[in-house]
């Protein structure tokens, strides 16, 4: 009966080792993405390199009209996909979405197709100080 109870704990740990250790690697892996194909900037630095930009919201058309930054495009990631070439790969794009994490993956489609000045708003959407707009509607 001993034993089965330590081979029942050896397998959990090794599941739990298992899972943790993909996270880790998942993580390194966005990580290296975000830093390779982007720059990622904090409030100040996105506020005051915009205005030569194109600004992208990436979230969705409900998160975009609930608020957004002022003079930012809503183009979310799955039609960014679809419709990348409407942006000028010449003009800096600065992206977010609510956290990091799409924008990296926007990032990393777009450094792949040709856009070389791309930044990411660090912590998204919701560590944004500046001015925002919601939809009437």
């Amino acid at each position: 009966m001993v034993l089965g109870v330590s081979q029942g704990l050896l397998i959990f740990n090794t599941v739990i080792i298992i899972l943790l250790v993909a996270w880790f690697l998942t993580w390194i892996l966005q990580y290296w993405r975000r830093h390779h194909y982007a720059t990622v900037l904090d409030s100040q630095e996105f506020h005051n390199g915009m205005r030569k930009a194109q600004v992208i919201d990436l979230r969705q058309e409900k998160e975009f009209k609930a608020g957004h930054i002022l003079g930012s495009r809503n183009l979310p990631y799955i039609y960014l996909r679809q419709q990348y070439n409407e942006l000028r790969p010449d003009l800096p794009v600065y992206m977010y979405d609510q956290g990091m994490a799409i924008s990296t993956q926007a990032a990393a489609f777009l450094g792949k197709h040709g856009y070389h000045k791309l930044y990411i708003l660090k912590g998204g959407y919701q560590n944004w100080d500046g001015k925002t707009k919601k939809s009437k509607y």
